[in-house]
């Protein structure tokens, strides 16, 4: 017995002997992932490891980031939304292409991983989850219910019946393959039916706002019902997984009992308090604080955990909390703002790249499968087009606005793939079926964009535009004379020659607003004056031929109360990829134009408005916000310009040459010494981005009306060019309290402006050449001197060796007559001269250079109201055509735009702005070159 005993003591010794040693040679032979110098002990860093999975993890997340990024890059040439490119992208990586490449999936996806990247996936589609309810603003529903409920009732109940009808095949042909769950034929033909009738209500918003049809009849109908088509598909869903994760009808009826429970839980309980709590808070008024976005987030969380374990899925308990959410004081954007970057761009790909690993386009391999895909991608066009256009048609739509809304309505976007992708965990879908609707998925929202382009082009919109306002019939005969004052005027009058300017459109932007207003002042008729010819100066050009008859005329004869100037202000904000831009706009509709009405720079214009009677101005002014993409700014603003009928359109250049008018750090507004890499003043100059708007802004212009570029160096009586021998800061110092203080105890003067007590320091200077482009400008310098704080000096230019002598000599007559038949009080601030050159011989950029150095910028008593240089554009009759052709040639002093010179602009500011303004914005050094703003104008309209 002791011996037996003795013998199982020294057999088990011996096998744990064996097994350490066997374990000890494995390790030797084998690195350790944990080790504690890691790769450099030899461990292999795409090894699966259950206790450090974050190592594969962030191999996973950088390649699927990677291909997604550089995925969305060309498809947004082509217009087609980021969730594109981000299903395309996990296609790729999955058993279609990558994981065709022996060992690719047991390297970078191996199975054991993908518990973890699923978890961290579901995690942001939770939150995804709600930010699409915290975009749905339930007042665009309420506000056009009968129009939503119709489109969008047509627009589920077609699509819906004809996906229960192709069920009935799917259900027969590929439900039985061993990978789902057995269910009934009325359950799968549920979800079929609502995977055909949702429609992808965040691509939708996207989509409108990209092609500038949110205020649109179609843009309106679309919203509307796409939020209640978004609501209720998401209810049909719920009771679909409710009835596949629950064994009994019971059961499911009991889930969506508690379900409802909880809803009205979410409405009535936590709502109130919640929302008391965000106004104790000021997160209303001012953005959710750290502590109300931590208790949303708890909220969410806590609602997806109650509805996953009642047998629905978390994504529904996400989505109701979103929608308690209020969207007043903008509370909904700025929640938005706080979380939406890091979904979009880690969270979110890594959901669609999990939905692309389970895609397998292998699987459509013959020709029922392939009937079946063409059978689903025609249901889901039919039903929704059909449906949609219909009930369309019926609110008394345009037919081809009704076809446009139901093109619209067949996008299925990301909703849909989130869709079929919880019907492929519930095992309600096959992988060959969820590849087929995958396929579909990406036809549909693919070719939402182009249909949409085709059937409602721009021209098409304009045209219904015109004919709703009763300006044409539907064969574009007008319907009655336009009364615009600008428009009306003799066409056959030269290009620029028109009466002063009584409408106008101005770019504004927030650090441009002072110099702004300076001008307008100047340019609006002064309330009191009653010696002016009610005509303006500017109708001394008209008259002309009978110059000395108007001045015989008796100047105090008329007290005929002057007409106000009006300015339509437009303030642009950038219309990026995120969420909270598309919101801004979408929210903005649904508000009644809520951010025209709140934001703080068009409250500004209106309020310089209100004061402008006080300060003898005569100023009428309308002011909007347009947020749209970067590169739709200057369409948007000569089209403001066109709807508005404006005479002149005044766009200011960029403090920090941005296209964003956001807070710029105090480094950007710093002229820092010549360096390697140039002035930093005269950046403002050189980005090509900010030149390539104001060029296609001047082209775009030229259809619709004259143009000026305002340069602005002190104008309005603040800022300007900084002394070079001003103090430098050693360091780049961002806008904070604590560095100006610091700034001011380093003994560092900072800036105090004087009273401006004597306003009559407004100097203007006009090189006159020729042209249209110098006639409009010398138009407006006559109309700028009416204003007793202005005086002038006009330099006529004459070449006297010119190929163009007629012209100069045109030229020479209409500055005498104009001189001749100035009013007295107009004629004693105005100064005519004259300057020959010789062309090949004297440089005109230079000599205009040398002119502006010693007529305006002079220091003077008082300081500060600014002067500064008009100049057109182009010179000469042949610029125009020459510019058009592709340039002119540098060799010829006669033309320039399209000449450029080597100074700090570069090429680029040359062809912008023409190069004589170059000459006087930089010099050849980089310093600035003149000390006075510079206003470049073009001439442009229908007499153009």
């Amino acid at each position: 017995m002791a011996s037996a005993i003795t013998d199982a003591v020294l057999k088990t010794v011996i096998r744990a002997v064996a097994a350490t040693s066997s374990n000890t040679s494995s390790n030797a032979t084998t690195p350790s992932v944990n080790g504690q110098a890691g790769v450099l002990e030899g461990a292999n860093p795409t090894h699966y490891s259950a206790s450090a999975p974050i190592t594969l993890f962030i191999i996973q997340a950088g390649i699927v980031i990677i291909f997604c990024q550089l995925l969305a890059y060309p498809l947004r040439w082509i217009n087609q939304p980021k969730v594109i490119a981000e299903v395309i992208g996990g296609i790729l990586l999955g058993p279609s292409v990558m994981m065709r490449i022996p060992g690719f999936e047991a390297a970078i996806f191996p199975k054991e991983s993908m518990p973890v990247f699923n978890n961290v996936a579901n995690l942001g589609l939770i939150i995804f989850l709600f930010l699409v309810a915290l975009e749905v603003d339930m007042r665009m529903f309420t506000s056009n219910w009968k129009v939503a409920l119709s489109v969008g009732l047509a627009g589920m109940i077609l699509p819906f019946g004809l996906g229960f009808g192709i069920a009935w095949g799917l259900y027969h042909q590929f439900h039985n393959d061993g990978t789902t769950v057995p269910i009934s034929f009325g359950v799968y033909g549920l979800f079929i039916g609502t995977a055909l009738s949702i429609t992808a209500f965040p691509v939708l918003c996207r989509i409108l706002t990209e092609l500038k049809l949110l205020r649109s009849n179609v843009g309106v109908t679309v919203l509307a019902a796409g939020i209640g088509n978004d609501v209720t598909g998401w209810i049909l869903l719920a009771l679909c997984v409710a009835l596949v994760n629950n064994n009994s009808g019971l059961a499911a009826l009991w889930a969506l009992l508690c379900c409802i429970g909880w809803i009205l839980f979410l409405v009535f309980a936590v709502r109130p308090p919640f929302l008391w709590w965000v106004r104790r808070t000021g997160s209303l008024q001012n953005g959710p604080t750290q502590g109300v976005v931590a208790l949303t987030l708890l909220l969410v969380l806590f609602s997806a955990f109650f509805t996953n374990i009642i047998g629905i899925h978390a994504i529904f308990g996400a989505f109701l909390v979103g929608l308690i959410c209020p969207h007043a004081g903008g509370f909904a954007i700025k929640m938005t703002e706080k979380i939406e970057d890091l979904i979009s761009v880690l969270f979110l790909p890594l959901y669609f790249a999990l939905s692309g690993l389970s895609t397998n386009l292998g699987l459509l391999n013959d020709g029922i499968t392939w009937g079946y895909v063409i059978g689903v991608i025609a249901c889901a066009f039919a039903g929704k087009i059909i449906g949609g256009t219909l009930a369309a048609r019926a609110n008394k739509l345009l037919w081809r606005e009704s076809f446009t809304i139901g093109s619209l309505m067949s996008c299925k976007g990301l909703v849909e793939l989130i869709v079929l992708n919880i019907g492929l965990q519930a095992k309600i879908l096959s992988q060959r079926t969820f590849t087929i609707f995958v396929v579909m998925a990406l036809v549909t929202t693919v070719a939402t964009t182009p249909l949409t382009k085709a059937l409602y082009p721009p021209w098409y919109q304009r045209k219904v535009e015109r004919w709703r306002r009763g300006e044409i019939d539907w064969d574009e005969n007008p319907l009655a004379p336009n009364e615009s004052g600008s428009s009306t005027s003799d066409s056959s009058k030269p290009v620029g020659d028109q009466s002063s300017i009584q409408r106008m459109l101005v770019y504004l932007r927030l650090e441009s607003l002072p110099s702004l207003f300076a001008f307008i002042t100047l340019l609006s008729p002064q309330a009191d004056d009653r010696t002016h010819k009610p005509s303006g100066v500017g109708s001394t050009i008209e008259d002309t031929g009978e110059g000395s008859k108007s001045s015989s005329t008796p100047i105090h004869a008329t007290t005929r109360k002057q007409k106000p100037l009006e300015v339509h202000g437009l303030r642009l904000i950038e219309l990026t990829d995120r969420t909270s831009s598309v919101m801004q706009v979408t929210e903005g509709v649904a508000g009644q134009e809520l951010y025209s009405l709140r934001d703080p720079v068009i409250n500004t214009f209106r309020t310089f408005s209100s004061l402008s009677p006080s300060m003898s101005n005569n100023v009428a002014v309308s002011g909007r916000v347009a947020i749209v993409p970067g590169s739709s700014y200057a369409e948007t603003l000569t089209s403001h310009a066109a709807d508005t009928q404006s005479e002149f359109a005044l766009i200011p250049w960029s403090e920090y040459g941005s296209l964003t008018d956001l807070d710029q750090p105090l480094s950007l507004l710093t002229t820092g010494s010549a360096g390697a890499g140039g002035v930093v003043g005269n950046d403002r100059f050189r980005s090509s981005t900010y030149l390539e708007f104001m060029h296609k802004t001047l082209a775009k212009a030229e259809k619709v009306c004259n143009a000026g570029i305002f340069i602005d160096h002190g104008f309005g009586g603040f800022g300007g060019p900084r002394s070079s021998s001003a103090p430098q800061l050693g360091l780049a110092r961002s806008k904070s309290g604590v560095s100006l203080h610091s700034q001011h105890q380093g003994h560092l003067p900072l800036a105090t402006y004087p009273a401006i007590t004597d306003r009559t320091h407004h100097h203007v200077f006009l090189p006159f050449i020729g042209g249209a482009d110098d006639r409009v400008a010398l138009n407006l310098v006559l109309q700028l001197v009416r204003n007793a704080n202005v005086t002038a000096t006009i330099v006529h230019l004459k070449y006297t060796t010119s190929r163009e002598e007629d012209d100069d000599e045109d030229a020479t007559m209409l500055l005498a007559t104009l001189r001749d038949s100035l009013p007295l009080e107009i004629a004693s601030r105005v100064v005519f001269e004259e300057t020959n050159l010789t062309e090949g011989k004297n440089n005109l950029a230079e000599t205009v250079r040398g002119l502006a150095k010693v007529t305006v910028g002079q220091k003077k008593k008082g300081g500060g109201a600014g002067d500064v240089v008009v100049v057109g554009r182009r010179h000469g009759m042949g610029d125009a055509a020459e510019a058009v052709a592709g340039g002119a040639s540098s060799s010829s002093s006669r033309v320039d735009v399209g000449g450029g010179s080597a100074n700090g602009g570069g090429l680029d500011l040359g062809k912008t702005v023409g190069v004589v303004a170059e000459g006087l914005l930089v010099t050849a050094a980089g310093a600035v070159a003149v000390n006075a703003s510079v206003l470049v104008v073009q001439a442009g309209g229908k007499r153009k």
